[in-house]
């Protein structure tokens, strides 16, 4: 019996499959997803339900809403010499942009070359080669653009500088070795970056390729794929045969046409830098990513403390075109300078906000220019107040990983919120802290019987991110226990000092001062003081000056006389009680 997935039945209706399965569910069908498969009874079920639910609402017909018609002729796309108002119209949904990633050798540059050598939007002005670090192809006339990424650090380093790039990862995982090291850090980086996965399982063809084992690890890394009840897609593909390229592409626009993304190209652009160079001849070259809006030739931009008119737009194959339009990847002729890798660009109307824009982009830079706290003591005494503590926790074998995870996770500090961020076997790596940069709140790369080389260690230190390697477990728990008590800052009690009673006052330039005689205990000058009248406190804060006759003094004992000036507080009266007292740091 031949199985049909419920997209290929959205696709045969005209609808959309969110369309369709929204329809379905209330028709008394819920749970259903894109992905999944039914056989033809079922399959002719769903579409007797959905035409039959479209009967009913075509007999009362309203007048914002109109049967819709199946169409078999998908779209044509539009071309890029087409103008904005006719090419995109308003609201239109715009190509997915799609980051590739995975273990080495395990086959994403086969992948990428299998998609470019099928369906290379060649013919197409906007399509793009190879020679631009993105791609176009495209699949029943819907595009799809691809980021050729060097791997999973400069994804995470795109996200650093705040790029939102990417919609979509793919992950690739070799159907003969299964999940590797490299495999778990690009799973933990697409996590982070908050994109949705679709897992490309790839060597099929190998005599010991094993997909089980493959589907085995991947929902021990929290993936569980649709397969097994999961929410994650998973496609079996030969990317050296070509086997299931077109399936893969048909999770991709299923998955975007899930996150339903939209673009305007008359709406502000929106896009990224992905990737720049020097080019003799030409000076600096800058690759870009359009999410929305119309990027054109002419057009003053800025990224970073780069700027400049635009002087051409080069499509992949080197052809100047015009403007680029959501979803399209451009180099872009004539900034001044080489503006870094993730930075956003911005249009202005002129070269005076251009400068301006770069000058407050400096100005607001300058902070972060200062030497980051390299020690866990520095970085917590930088910090007023915090809330949460990240930890990037890496051991030397995975029992050693769990028992660790284990302790770390009994810790409880009331104030402040504990997250392992990422976990693994094996030394800390670059990639780790990395990751690590990339975090808002504070992160700390933790190790456990294993260690970090000097190359990950000045990594470490440069991007300040402490490292903190222990082979004692219950040190490494005290260790972070700590760090957490430090991120709420000192805890303070009161100590009673003495008490002084107001008996003259004095005029002076100053303040007021209090002529004081000391009933109890002392005053120092480095006391608070609290003012009491009535019995109530009227005010509390620090002395400015302690003086005994004509002489400044540290402290005054019982049964003398003194002269106190409070700060900020002239309204002291005769009468008044004078509390003197001290705050003692305690551990929390």
């Amino acid at each position: 019996m031949s199985k049909k997935r419920i997209y290929e039945i959205a696709r045969e209706l005209g609808v959309s499959s969110k369309e369709l399965i929204d329809k379905l569910e209330e028709l008394g069908m819920p749970g259903l997803k894109a992905a999944n498969s039914v056989d033809d009874e079922e399959s002719s079920l769903i579409v007797h339900l959905y035409e039959e639910g479209q009967a009913d609402k075509d007999q009362t017909p309203t007048e914002t809403e109109s049967p819709i018609k199946p169409s078999t002729k998908p779209a044509a796309p539009a071309t890029r010499k087409a103008s904005a108002s006719t090419a995109k119209p308003r609201g239109s949904t715009r190509p997915p942009i799609v980051s590739v990633l995975g273990h080495i050798d395990h086959g994403k540059t086969t992948l990428l070359d299998a998609i470019r050598k099928s369906h290379l939007a060649a013919k197409e002005a906007g399509g793009i080669t190879q020679g631009i670090a993105a791609y176009q192809a495209q699949l029943h006339g819907q595009k799809i653009t691809f980021i050729d990424t060097p791997g999973h650090k400069a994804f995470t380093g795109m996200r650093a500088r705040g790029a939102q790039v990417t919609d979509i990862a793919i992950l690739v995982v070799a159907a003969d070795d299964g999940v590797m090291a490299q495999t778990v850090e690009a799973i933990d980086h697409i996590k982070a970056a908050g994109v949705p996965i679709i897992v490309a399982i790839n060597k099929i063809d190998k005599s010991n390729a094993d997909v089980g084992r493959v589907i085995n690890d991947l929902a021990q890394h929290g993936l569980l794929p649709e397969a097994w009840g999961g929410d994650t897609i998973s496609v079996e593909v030969s990317a050296l045969q070509g086997t299931n390229i077109d399936e893969l592409l048909e999770m991709i626009l299923l998955v975007a046409e899930m996150g339903d993304l939209q673009a305007d190209p008359k709406n502000p652009v929106e896009a990224a830098i992905i990737e720049s160079h020097l080019v003799v001849g030409q000076g600096p070259v800058a690759t870009v990513v359009v999410r929305d809006g119309t990027l054109r030739v002419k057009d003053w931009a800025v990224a970073g403390v780069a700027q400049g008119r635009i002087k051409a737009l080069l499509d992949g194959a080197g052809n100047r075109v015009e403007e680029a339009l959501p979803g399209d990847a451009v180099s872009i002729l004539g900034f001044c300078d080489l503006p870094e890798v993730g930075t956003q660009i911005e249009i202005v109307k002129n070269q005076g906000q251009a400068k301006k824009l770069v000058q407050q982009y400096q100005r607001d830079k300058l902070p972060q220019a200062a030497p980051r706290a390299r020690t866990l003591d520095d970085l917590f005494s930088t910090k007023e107040e915090a809330a949460k503590l990240k930890v990037i926790l890496k051991a030397e074998t995975t029992g050693g990983l769990e028992a660790a995870r284990r302790e770390i996770a009994s810790l409880h500090v009331e104030g402040v919120e504990l997250d392992i961020l990422v976990s693994g076997v094996g030394d800390i790596s670059e990639s780790d802290i990395v990751l690590a940069s990339t975090v808002t709140e504070e992160c700390l790369a933790v190790g456990f019987g294993v260690g970090a080389d000097p190359k990950v260690l000045k990594l470490a230190e440069r991007e300040g991110i402490p490292v903190l390697l222990y082979d004692i477990i219950y040190h490494l728990v005290d260790e972070i226990e700590s760090a957490l008590k430090r991120q709420l800052g000192p805890s303070y009690e009161e100590r009673a000092m003495g008490s002084l009673e107001v008996r003259n006052l004095f005029k002076a330039p100053s303040g007021t001062i209090a002529g004081c005689y000391v009933t109890e205990g002392r005053v120092e000058r480095r006391a608070k003081i609290r003012v009491i009248r009535n019995n109530a406190e009227v005010f509390s804060g620090d002395i400015a000056s302690l003086r005994r006759f004509e002489d400044d003094v540290r402290e005054v004992q019982s049964g003398r006389e003194c002269g106190v000036r409070i700060r900020d507080f002239n309204d002291v009266q005769v009468g008044d009680r004078l509390q003197a007292f001290v705050l003692e740091e305690v551990e929390r």
